[in-house]
């Protein structure tokens, strides 16, 4: 759904951030979960390179996006907020509960079996490949990530998606994802690679990756 200035829920993110995050700030799976619902939702946006304001600690204490807030409803977080907007449609939270608690599962494990270990190896090879701590601590980081992907593609086998059907947890493990295609380690198991590419296909995705990058309209802000 485009953005809508009224809509009834608000979502935080950023309308400057440096290059390399430019489609890549977590806002965008909040927003690739409320295109897929169909949900309006509206953007509150903040410079990068500025202190957030004082009363946005009381809803992000972290002072980070995306933050959530529907009436009385203020959230952060990115795994809860997608947990909170999963419960509103059936197309990325079944009803039934067992799967349910099968496609929760995978949101946190996507979170925190996969990112936690994703995220050491992101920083070595976007920020600083060349430095010697960087060359002998990148091996036994990419050593930890293809163990989870091999975990990660023993589940998957030949299913489309995690749980057969499409669901949040799919865009909490295909954002996690998104984050190693600066290496080669995505296309050392077939099917991981064209479940990626799969879940980037999905029409909800290119919208909302292109919404976010719309907002990106200011630059950065230099002190006097």
């Amino acid at each position: 759904m485009p953005e809508t200035a009224n809509a009834a829920i608000e979502l935080t993110g950023y309308n400057w951030v440096p290059d390399f995050a430019k489609g890549h700030v977590r806002d965008i799976r909040a927003r690739w979960a409320l295109e897929e619902a169909g949900i309006d939702y509206r953007m509150r946006l903040f410079n990068a390179s500025e202190e957030r304001p004082e009363a946005y600690l009381k809803e992000q204490p972290f002072a980070q996006v995306p933050a959530l807030k529907e009436g009385d409803i203020q959230m952060f977080e990115s795994g809860a907020i997608m947990l909170y907007i999963a419960e509103k449609s059936d197309k990325l939270m079944p009803r039934d509960p067992v799967t349910k608690a099968r496609v929760t599962s995978w949101v946190i494990a996507a979170l925190n079996s996969v990112e936690t270990f994703v995220m050491p190896l992101m920083i070595i090879a976007k920020f600083e490949p060349d430095a010697e701590w960087a060359k002998l601590r990148r091996p036994d980081a990419e050593a930890m990530v293809r163990q989870k992907l091999k975990r990660l593609s023993d589940w998957l086998g030949e299913k489309d998606y995690l749980e057969g059907a499409f669901s949040i947890g799919d865009i909490a493990m295909a954002s996690v994802l998104r984050d190693l295609e600066e290496t080669t380690l995505l296309g050392e198991r077939a099917n991981i690679a064209a479940y990626h590419a799969r879940c980037l296909a999905r029409p909800a995705f290119k919208r909302a990756l292109a919404a976010q990058m719309a907002g990106f309209t200011e630059g950065p802000v230099v002190a006097a």
